[in-house]
């Protein structure tokens, strides 16, 4: 997979203490990678990191994207072949509490990651995650392309658009012209569930939540519609990105900005993804918007054509699988109390990868 290029490479993974962050780990040292974690603690109890414990990773450390100098410590330190860096503030609805955390931690803690890299001159590829929302939403049928205006209404959405500007801003003044610095690039994913996440305000674990202490589920946004997908999908993009970028110059279209994102079947409202769960784990929902709540997104979607087109990269898994295996993951670990959650965890991604390699998708089978 992904032409073997993560065996023995010291990767790094910012954000490792988070959902994607975890899984992205987990799949690198299934593939051999040498992978550092360099993250704030998980802020949520449970969470995915403390599954993983110390199995997937070489070394952690500690450390605030906001502190150049701690970020600058820890490459110099890790010195990377690849970084993948996910740390963010993810949360939408934080934003409109915390917007100066929100716009620090995504843009400002960007630019130090990418500064961090230039000045200690490490040759690394770095991609950059940053979100659907990036893009200035019209609210109109139309999957959003990468050549599309970025924006944002909410805080949120504005620091990861500002992100991919620092992203490109980089690449262009510092890193394109030096040889002895990699290529950057930006990676945008559609709305992505799985197991392992617990984040509050985010529809799936607050489904969990709600299933285990057997309670109705408050749904705030019934009939906004999104591209979901299940976490394996976006990371095998990003993970065959980076292996290709590694076969290819700094002139070429690869160092680009990417949409990692589903097939159009799986743009459905949140009321249909409630069903779908219940449908696996039975319950109740209930209505519960609010007219007065903060603005957020009713309409949204990804073109993946640059994706197909440049990467031969496709989803594996439509919406009903994707639902299905992220239930199967909160039911091992909350209902059947599994003591072995790590293995459950691999299983599934061994399980992705042999539905990829039936379908023939390029990073599985090249």
């Amino acid at each position: 997979m992904f032409k073997d290029y993560y065996r023995e490479r010291t990767v790094l993974v910012t954000g490792h203490t988070g959902f994607k962050g975890g899984w992205l780990a987990l799949w690198l040292k299934t593939l051999g990678a040498n992978v550092w974690g360099l993250s704030l603690p998980s802020p949520t109890n449970p969470n995915f990191h403390e599954i993983l414990g110390a199995a997937a990773f070489v070394g952690e450390i500690e450390c605030d994207i906001r502190d150049l100098s701690a970020v600058r410590q820890a490459l110099k330190r890790i010195r990377p072949t690849i970084v993948f860096h996910l740390a963010a503030q993810s949360i939408v609805r934080r934003s409109y509490v915390e917007p100066l955390e929100t716009l620090e931690v995504n843009a400002l803690g960007t630019a130090h990651i990418l500064e961090a890299i230039r000045l200690e001159d490490i040759n690394c590829i770095c991609v950059v995650i940053t979100s659907d929302k990036c893009y200035e939403n019209k609210e109109w049928e139309f999957a959003y392309r990468e050549n599309d205006p970025l924006g944002g209404y909410d805080v949120y959405s504005m620091s990861k658009a500002v992100t991919e500007l620092i992203a490109q801003s980089w690449n262009k003044s510092f890193f394109t012209g030096n040889r002895n610095l990699g290529p950057i690039v930006t990676v945008r994913a559609g709305n992505v569930i799985g197991g392992g996440d617990y984040a509050v305000d985010r529809i799936v674990p607050d489904c969990i939540r709600a299933l285990v202490e057997n309670r109705p589920i408050l749904v705030r946004h019934p009939f906004a519609v999104r591209p979901w997908q299940h976490v394996l999908e976006c990371l095998s993009g990003y993970l065959w990105l980076g292996a290709r970028l590694a076969q290819e110059s700094k002139a070429s279209k690869l160092v680009s900005s990417f949409n990692f994102g589903p097939e159009p079947s799986s743009r459905q409202s949140v009321r249909r993804l409630v069903e779908e769960i219940l449908a696996c784990w039975p319950g109740k929902w209930e209505d519960a918007s609010n007219s007065t709540a903060p603005h957020e997104a009713h309409l949204l979607s990804l073109s993946i054509e640059k994706a197909g087109a440049l990467l031969g990269w496709y989803p594996v898994w439509d919406f009903g699988v994707a639902v299905r295996k992220t239930v199967e993951w909160y039911s091992e670990r909350h209902h059947k109390k599994s003591e072995n959650m790590l293995d459950f965890s691999t299983a599934q991604i061994t399980s992705y990868v042999g539905d990829a390699m039936s379908k023939k998708v390029a990073w599985a089978v090249e």
